[in-house]
Formats: structure tokens, C-alpha cells, sequence
């Protein structure tokens, strides 16, 4: 198969019902198995798809179809049509920075090696369109202008939205966070102390039962004693 078609088991179900072609030369022109294909045949595979004409659709002519009719060893090329820009994977390039903001990069480079070291180096990279030769060289302080660059934020020097830089530095501390967790390092900073341990009332001593007794019959036998005083002295 040269080409990659829409609506693969479709067109399978198509060929297998409007034209006496091999399993292997619907299989091929697929992209599918002979067996996948049998299993079409059979009614056992796709049982509830409907059929598309790759013809009606532009993605085989009816002269590849002719051809593979009368021999079953040729095999069908899928045509360059209207699908093609369908299934093309639109890859996102490098980020294009403007020539007028390419000097700022050193000082963003420097904002997230100071601010958000778990930042790799290649999230930077693709972030700011710049290279990770370029990153080390801030980082090492080697960079030619080492002496001007001062830690800034890509948003506020028009390198990246908000948003983007958001997303980047959430995305960067929950891979942290899984790593350490891996590696069994635990999270840093202070926790929180639980509900029971900050909002529970002051602890007051109490004196033991005993001891208070005690005292209760100290203070009882110094009163009787000072009483008997009282009397000597009137008598």
C-alpha cells in the first residue's frame, strides 16, 4: 500500500462486496490483514460498518480496479486526492520568536533556571524556541552578555502567554513529583499540621486526688489546732 486511505475497513467491506479481488489485494490496499479481510468476507468483522467506494471517493481510479480484477498478483495504488490533507499530521515546528525579542531569551532562560528549576531543559528549548547549548551557557555563566542578563519572566518580554507558561511549569512540577515519588524522596516544604493538633484547647494540669486530700486534712488539723489555741488563751 503506497498511501494511506480514509475509512479503511469500509472501503474493505466495499471491495469485498462489489468485486471479486484477492483477500490479500483488498488486504494490501487497506492496509488491513487477509484475515481481518476473510473475517469481512465472513461476517464476522465489521459486521455493522458500511460499505464506502473508494472510486466515488477519489482514492482509487477504476483502471487499478480492472487491473487487479484480471490479475490477482497486481496490486492497487491508492490515488493522491482530497483525503491526503485529511490524514496529514500537522507537527507543530519550532516556536518562532521575533528578531526583536531573540535578545531577550537569555534573561527568560535565566528567570526559569533561578524561579523553576524543575523545568528541564528541553521543556525551555521548545518553550522559547531557543537551543539547549544556549541554556547551559546562562546557566554555567558563560553566555557572551552574561554581564546584562537579569532574570525575567517570558511573559512579561513577549516570549509566551500566560496560559502556555502556566501549563509548562504545571506540567513540569507534576513530572517532579512523580519522579520523587519513584525514587522515594519526600516533598519538601512544611506540611500542614492536622485540624485536631492546631484547634484543640490548651492542656491544664490537674493536681492528682490524692495530694488534694492531703491537703484538705493539712488545712482541717491546722484549723482544730488554732481553735484549742483560742481556748487556752480565754481560760
Amino acid at each position: 500500500m503506497a498511501d494511506q486511505i480514509l475509512y479503511p475497513k469500509a472501503t474493505a467491506v466495499w471491495l469485498v462486496d462489489n468485486t471479486s479481488l484477492t483477500f490479500e489485494q483488498i488486504a494490501d490496499f487497506c492496509g488491513l490483514h487477509h484475515l481481518e479481510v476473510k473475517g469481512i468476507a465472513d461476517g464476522e468483522v465489521a459486521r455493522d460498518i458500511r460499505g464506502a467506494d473508494p472510486i466515488g471517493n477519489g482514492q482509487l481510479t477504476r483502471e487499478e480496479l480492472d487491473k487487479a480484477a484480471a490479475d490477482p498478483k497486481f496490486r492497487m495504488r491508492a490515488q493522491q486526492g482530497r483525503h491526503a490533507e485529511l490524514l496529514r499530521v500537522n507537527k507543530k515546528g519550532p516556536r518562532y520568536t521575533p528578531v526583536s525579542r531573540r535578545q531577550d531569551r537569555p534573561d527568560a532562560i535565566a528567570w526559569f533556571i533561578k524561579h523553576h528549576p524543575e523545568v528541564t531543559d528541553a521543556q525551555i528549548s521548545k518553550f522559547l524556541g531557543t537551543t539547549k547549548a544556549t541554556i547551559e551557557t546562562v546557566r554555567q555563566g558563560e553566555h557572551w552578555n552574561k554581564a546584562q542578563i537579569k532574570p525575567v519572566d517570558p511573559v512579561t518580554l513577549g516570549l509566551g502567554t500566560q496560559l502556555e507558561l502556566d501549563a509548562l511549569i504545571k506540567k513540569a512540577a507534576e513530572k517532579k513529583a512523580r519522579d520523587d515519588k519513584r525514587k522515594g524522596i519526600a516533598p519538601q516544604g512544611a506540611t500542614l499540621k492536622p485540624a485536631a493538633e492546631t484547634t484543640a484547647p490548651d492542656e491544664v494540669e490537674e493536681e492528682p486526688v490524692e495530694d488534694f486530700e492531703d491537703e484538705v486534712e493539712a488545712g482541717a488539723d491546722t484549723e482544730v489546732e488554732v481553735a484549742a489555741d483560742d481556748d487556752e488563751d480565754e481560760a
